[in-house]
């Protein structure tokens, strides 16, 4: 990323609770399956990250005794050509506790649900980074399990020590690792499923931020095998009481940000909630019909556009062809005078128009203003892609359905109490 861009981490401090708010979707009818959600708060930082998993430079290794052999490597998922930074300096990033193992080690971790795997810094690790973290020690867990390969996810390291070893890249740094298996828990709620203990990391933007790793939220087809996906593990063990999640990121510092699984917080939201079918599964990735700008459709997507709502990226992108073309539409100009006669920017998703203000794709930055998008060429079928990561996050009230495959959108409670 550029040093001239300027966008906010935020440091979580999290309180898990049971809720008892209204749930829109059907009982599992478990008598141990729950509801429960995450409160998270904000702390600023200087610095951007995007932590949407690129698996066009995913790969794995398959380490005999001392020695390394490449393996194939995944299939792309998101085929990201091109990422041109913005001086955007308005979002996020929110993270919160989960523990691993047993006895429980706890960890600080991103909810990202535009990446599909768990990933704890392991013991292993002696990257600068890592050691600035909480590193999980496999060791001091009765539960955990040393996993030889990803295609057998029970399967142990036999004495020879041959296993796979996995890099992944993220829009932001990169990690290396080996699978582990142990028990999950977030609250009282808990599963056991496979994870990425970290061996190496870079240092941007890991040295850079107090959380210590990722949650993957994404879809199967973004995990390394099944088990990897931790969603998935608790709808397998039905502690869940709905195979929902929701996400809640309040726009004021003195509101109260939250992830609740297994229910909707109807209180979140300022309006019905719609409903959209995931397109292409893998991100939780929807069809988008146009970009509006004002009240007028500009016909740009023609058809073909689609976005991920990314909730481990604090920033919003586009294919750089609509982006060019929305900043000679909007006519940002670079000395703010326009700024308070700029026209809504809006997206046409499921026959409703999403509307960002102003204030929600400018960055003003003293008296320097531009339009707060990154371009990212996707070719399809995944795109043309746009990315809604925390400023579009802030705006809207999301839910992801992952029984029925769809993304819910309402206005959040938050816009309204601005």
């Amino acid at each position: 990323m550029s040093g001239r861009v300027c966008f906010i981490l935020a440091w979580v401090a999290v309180t898990l609770r049971a809720r008892g708010e209204s749930v829109l979707a059907p009982d599992r009818g478990s008598e141990e399956s729950e509801s429960f959600s995450i409160r998270l708060k904000r702390q600023r930082r200087p610095k951007a990250i995007s932590l949407s998993q690129r698996a066009e430079a995913h790969h794995r290794l398959k380490k005999t005794g001392t020695s390394t052999k490449l393996l194939r490597g995944k299939p792309s998922l998101s085929h990201a050509a091109e990422r041109r930074p913005s001086r955007a300096s308005q979002a996020s990033e929110y993270f919160g506790m989960l523990r691993i193992g047993t006895p429980p080690q706890e960890f600080q971790v991103v909810f990202d649900t535009g990446s599909g795997n768990l990933i704890i810094p392991s013991k292993e690790c002696k990257s600068e980074a890592c050691r600035m973290h909480r590193r999980f020690d496999s060791k001091k867990s009765s539960t955990a399990v040393e996993v030889a390969f990803a295609d057998t996810p029970d399967g142990e390291v036999k004495p020879s020590g041959d296993r796979d070893v996995v890099t992944i890249t993220f829009g932001t740094g990169e990690i290396s690792g080996l699978f582990m298996k142990d028990h999950i828990c977030i609250g009282d709620i808990c599963t056991h499923g496979d994870f990425i203990a970290v061996t190496e990391e870079t240092d941007q933007p890991f040295s850079l931020v107090p959380f210590d790793g990722i949650f993957g939220l994404g879809l199967p087809q973004m995990s390394e095998a099944p088990h990897f996906n931790v969603l998935d593990c608790m709808i397998r063990d039905k502690v869940l009481k709905n195979n929902i999640f929701s996400v809640y990121l309040a726009a004021d510092d003195n509101d109260e940000s939250e992830i609740s699984f297994g229910q909707i917080a109807t209180s979140r939201m300022a309006s019905e909630l719609f409903w959209v079918p995931v397109s292409n599964p893998g991100y939780w990735q929807v069809e988008m019909q146009d970009v509006v700008v004002g009240e007028a459709a500009q016909k740009l997507c023609k058809g073909k556009c689609q976005v991920a709502v990314d909730t481990g990226t604090s920033l919003l992108a586009g294919p750089s062809e609509i982006v060019s073309a929305l900043n000679d539409i909007l006519g940002v100009k670079e000395d703010c005078a326009n700024f308070d006669d700029l026209p809504d920017l809006g997206f046409l998703i499921g026959g409703h128009t999403l509307k960002l203000s102003p204030d929600d794709y400018v960055d003003r930055t003293g008296r320097t203003c531009s339009v707060a998008l990154m371009t990212m060429d996707v070719p399809p079928p995944k795109g043309p892609l746009f990315i809604f990561g925390d400023p579009f996050l802030r705006k809207y009230y999301t839910v992801y359905d992952r029984e029925n495959l769809k993304v819910g959108f309402a206005l959040s409670a938050g816009v309204s109490k601005q």
